[in-house]
């Protein structure tokens, strides 16, 4: 089957932003006094959004409602700020998204990192490519929610069924599944083939350019 149009998660999928979010993180967990972590661990906290990467990062004794919003909120100050400075877009990324412009097939990006970072990114790495760019705005719709997937299928007019959804997450598999469409993950992001595969993977690609088989 050929599909008419894809839905790409962000970091891990499209770009490397691991550094950026745990250089803010332990910026965080430096001014007080906590423990950092290696850039290895941030691959299992990236993911579920910001709010809950925080809250991994933070020790055990110190996870109170009170202190994870204070942190949080240190955390995004220093990471809008700083949340270009080492992100960057995969190899065959962009000649990927190049081929699917020519072919006007829509694509779309739909993030569990907060909206107005997502955009922020996405317009300063991927101007021109996106007409749909969605982060988080509540956490009642966080991914593996399908709702905000689903929603871009109908500006669409396209039906969930000939949809890709691309991430490189069990999160993102699982959105893919509850949205009914198909499941593709990449094994160059954050987390594991296994993961992928355990959580609903239709298929794993090596590289961006694989896409174009399905397209």
């Amino acid at each position: 089957m050929k599909y008419k149009a894809l839905i790409f998660d962000l970091d891990g999928t499209l770009v490397n932003s691991l550094e950026d979010i745990a250089d803010a993180m332990n910026k965080v967990l430096e001014d007080n006094h906590y423990p950092t972590h290696d850039y290895s661990a941030y691959n299992l906290f990236i993911g579920h959004g910001l709010l809950s990467l925080v809250e991994k990062a933070l020790p055990e004794s110190k996870k109170t409602t009170t202190e994870i919003t204070r942190c949080f909120n240190d955390f995004m100050d220093f990471y809008t700020a700083n949340c270009v400075q080492k992100t960057n877009v995969y190899p065959q990324v962009f000649e990927l998204l190049d081929v699917l412009k020519s072919k006007n097939i829509p694509i779309a990006i739909l993030s569990n990192k907060a909206d107005a970072l997502t955009k922020k990114i996405v317009a300063t790495l991927f101007p021109d490519y996106f007409k749909i760019v969605q982060g988080l705005t509540t956490e009642a719709l966080k991914k593996p929610n399908p709702s905000a997937a689903i929603a871009i299928s109908e500006t669409w007019k396209i039906p969930s069924s000939q949809i890709i959804y691309v991430g490189d997450s069990g999160v993102d598999m699982q959105t893919a599944t509850n949205a009914k469409m198909y499941a593709v993950g990449v094994s160059w992001g954050f987390r594991t083939v296994e993961e992928l595969q355990e959580n609903g993977a239709s298929q794993i690609i090596k590289s961006p350019i694989e896409l174009l088989e399905l397209v």
